[in-house]
């Protein structure tokens, strides 16, 4: 039995197939373009598969995932060029007649590094997962199941305590200015420094700067959702990054409530080169499957 995954990202997709035991198998990837470019080349990769059970998307948004809307499947209205009323799942549910799992990108890959938690044998009930990118997003998993009855979750978009030092940069988030997307994603190292992330060394200030707004997305999240965990994923997170991080946290939590281990409470990423999405959607696609 095979297993399909699409993980639809604004700059590139990334298509696999593996089994029940979430290990790829086979896997491409390709720009993304316009929609029907896009989605011909998902519905020609997954055609050579004849023994294809179920699919997964994790999608970058924001897409609907109320199954009672109209516009369920759909991306919606997005900044991606030409993407926005894209109807993702029911293209391909046209070309193939199998269940179909739909999530967002940052979902899917929450759901991955769940699923590895207890593979691991963590023994955990929640999960929040953070990716740090060209932008920024969060999902959260609670009891096994992803978090969001309205929509899903907008995690990056929440407002934060300006960095005292930070005061004048505006943000770059189009909709809010200096939401946490606005402050950290990966296109902030350019506007504030006129160097791309990777040319900027992580003894300046600026990464300080930064890992005080993801501390206290880390702290919010804590406060509100008290999850076992909160993974950090995406371009701009390491372990260096992530431990000024932890040095914040500590500080703006000043041993209000415990979270244990600090090292093993924010943490990297289980799956290796970003990939907890494709694990999450090999999963999501089983569930779909025998639900």
């Amino acid at each position: 039995m095979l297993l399909g995954s699409i993980e639809a990202g604004g700059t590139k997709f990334v298509c696999a197939v593996g089994n029940e035991d979430y290990r790829i198998i086979d896997s491409t990837k390709f720009p993304t373009t316009t929609p029907e470019e896009t989605l011909q080349k998902c519905i020609d990769y997954f055609k050579q598969f004849k023994d294809l059970r179920a699919i997964s998307i994790a999608s970058f948004g924001p897409i609907e995932i109320r199954r009672n809307s109209p516009k369920y499947g759909y991306v919606t209205d997005t900044p991606k060029l030409g993407w926005s009323n894209t109807d993702f799942v029911g293209t391909m549910k046209k070309a193939f007649d199998l269940p179909i799992a739909w999530t967002t990108d940052v979902n899917g890959s929450a759901y991955g590094e769940y699923v590895l938690s207890t593979l691991f044998n963590q023994r955990l009930n929640s999960l929040v997962y953070f990716t740090i990118g060209t932008g920024v997003g969060g999902g959260a998993v609670i009891g096994g199941k992803l978090v969001g009855d309205l929509g899903h979750p907008e995690m990056g978009h929440i407002r934060l305590k300006r960095h005292p030092d930070d005061l004048n940069f505006k943000g770059i988030c189009p909709f809010h200015g200096d939401c946490l997307e606005g402050l950290i994603s990966g296109p902030t190292f350019e506007a504030r420094t006129g160097k791309k992330g990777q040319d900027v060394p992580l003894e300046d200030p600026v990464w300080d700067i930064m890992a005080y707004y993801a501390a206290q997305a880390a702290l919010d999240t804590t406060l509100m959702m008290r999850p076992n965990k909160i993974v950090f994923g995406g371009g701009v997170v390491s372990e260096r990054f992530l431990k000024m991080v932890r040095a914040h946290f500590k500080k703006l939590m000043n041993d209000y409530v415990s979270v244990g281990n600090l090292d093993e409470y924010l943490v990297m990423p289980l799956a290796k080169d970003n990939g907890s999405a494709t694990v999450g959607n090999f999963a999501l696609a089983l569930k779909e499957l025998v639900e």
